[in-house]
């Protein structure tokens, strides 16, 4: 679990920050929330759905077909899941998060490992002791997601009060049979083109309409997840072949497997 703290500089004052340089803190993350302006990148490259949070939707992409495994990341921290990477993991380790209600504060995980006491990094504060101008930068893009988050969530919502979201049934054959994953939700298809053309309307005032097609246009995705965890079963398959045989044999090479050929 990340440690997220508000910074200041009572706190941080002292410390700088590296960029991060791998994807492994996303590994156990199946489903990563996007917001609209994301949608016209994020469609080219990943399955989105919708997951049920209370009485409400959001809207994600979904990133692996269990819980705790990112199959767009390699056991190495590498990105393999296309060209686009989801906007709520480009802000780490920064995020904002909320205090006393409906305030939002810039925090910092600092179980990252992306905090340094030296000289290492780049400045939080500069010598004014203002935000620097990067971390100024982020804190700029993190707010523009949250305030685009707030139309995402009228334009679902305004897909569920028009009775379009429903199960995304999804089915997988495995070498231990077939299983089905649950929890997972889709726009329905036949619903949407039956609609009148007043709902149509305001469906696309809200945004919800092109919502709708970017979700059901990102469904092809799907079968590049089912790829991945193919590859990964068969990369750490030939892992441990490999490793039992460097017991007898120390000096051969590792083990290589070539991620670039699934997205291509």
């Amino acid at each position: 679990m990340p440690k997220l703290v508000a910074l200041s500089r009572e706190r941080h004052a002292g410390q700088r920050w590296k960029r991060y340089d791998s994807y492994a803190f996303a590994g156990a993350s199946a489903l990563v929330d996007v917001v609209a302006a994301e949608l016209p990148k994020a469609v080219l490259s990943l399955p989105l759905a919708f997951v049920r949070q209370g009485d409400a939707f959001t809207l994600n992409a979904v990133l692996g077909l269990a819980p705790g495994r990112n199959l767009c990341v390699t056991r190495e921290g590498r990105w393999v899941g296309g060209g686009y990477v989801p906007a709520a993991l480009r802000g780490y380790p920064f995020r904002l998060a909320h205090v006393e209600g409906d305030q939002l504060v810039l925090c910092i995980d600092e179980d990252s490992g992306l905090l340094t006491e030296g000289e290492e990094g780049e400045a939080l504060f500069d010598e004014a002791g203002e935000p620097a101008a990067a971390i100024t930068k982020v804190l700029e893009f993190l707010q523009q997601v949250e305030a685009n988050r707030q139309v995402t969530v009228r334009a679902c919502a305004a897909l569920a009060e028009a009775g379009l979201i429903v199960p995304w049934a999804i089915k997988l054959q495995g070498e231990e049979g077939e299983r089905e994953i649950e929890g997972l939700f889709r726009v329905d298809e036949a619903a949407l083109n039956q609609l009148d053309a007043e709902t149509l309307g305001g469906l696309r005032a809200s945004g919800a309409l092109s919502m709708a097609y970017c979700q059901l246009l990102s469904m092809q995705h799907l079968h590049r997840l089912g790829q991945l965890a193919k590859a990964h079963a068969q990369r750490d398959e030939a892992a441990a072949k490999q490793a039992r045989a460097m017991l007898d044999q120390p000096e051969e090479e590792g083990f290589e497997f070539d991620w670039d050929a699934l997205t291509r």
